[in-house]
C-alpha cells in the first residue's frame, strides 16, 4: 500500500537527506512530510520561493515505527524530549503536528510556564495536523520522489 505525502519547501528535494541542525525538532532531526496537501502548502508558503515535493511513502514493516494516534501525555513528552535535545532510535515517527497556538502551549509547558492540566486545557479544542518524520537512510529509502510544484513564479 502507497500512501501520498508532501514536503513544503525552497526548493525541490529530489533526494531527501536527515540533517542535522542547530535546532531540534518535534520529532528530533529527520525529513519531515505530511499528508496534508495545505499542511505543506503552509511550509512552502514560509519564504519567496516556496516548492510543494510530491512522494510515494510505502511502509516497509522491518523499520522501527513510533506512531501517534493523536496529541497524548506520551505525544507531548517525547515532543519535549526532542526539543531539549533527545536523539531516539526509531527510523520513522509520525503522529500530530500542533498548529503555532498549540506550539505555543507546548513552549509554556516545556519552560514550566504552566502546568500539564493547563497545557490539555489550553490544547483541547484545537485540531493538530500530521506530520510523519523520517531519521535514517533506510527509512527514506521508503519515499520515492513523484514531482515537485513551484508555488510562485520565479
Amino acid at each position: 500500500m502507497s500512501i501520498p505525502l508532501y514536503h513544503g519547501s525552497n526548493t525541490t528535494v529530489e533526494f531527501p537527506e536527515v540533517r542535522r541542525t542547530r535546532y531540534t525538532k518535534d520529532f528530533s532531526w529527520g525529513f519531515y512530510c505530511t499528508n496534508n496537501y495545505d499542511q505543506a502548502r503552509k511550509w512552502a508558503n514560509r519564504n519567496p520561493h516556496g516548492v510543494v515535493n510530491f512522494y510515494t511513502y510505502t511502509p516497509d514493516p522491518a523499520l522501527r515505527v513510533l506512531k501517534f494516534d493523536g496529541m497524548s501525555d506520551e505525544w507531548l513528552d517525547f515532543i519535549g524530549r526532542c526539543r531539549a535535545g533527545f536523539v531516539h532510535d526509531y527510523d520513522i515517527v509520525e503522529g500530530p503536528m500542533a498548529d503555532d497556538t498549540i506550539w505555543n502551549y507546548v513552549n509554556d509547558f516545556l519552560a514550566g510556564n504552566i502546568s500539564r492540566q493547563a497545557f490539555w486545557e489550553l490544547a483541547r479544542f484545537k485540531h493538530p495536523t500530521h506530520q510523519i518524520s523520517f531519521h535514517t537512510i533506510r527509512a527514506l529509502a521508503c519515499l520515492e520522489f513523484e514531482r515537485s510544484e513551484p508555488l510562485h513564479d520565479r
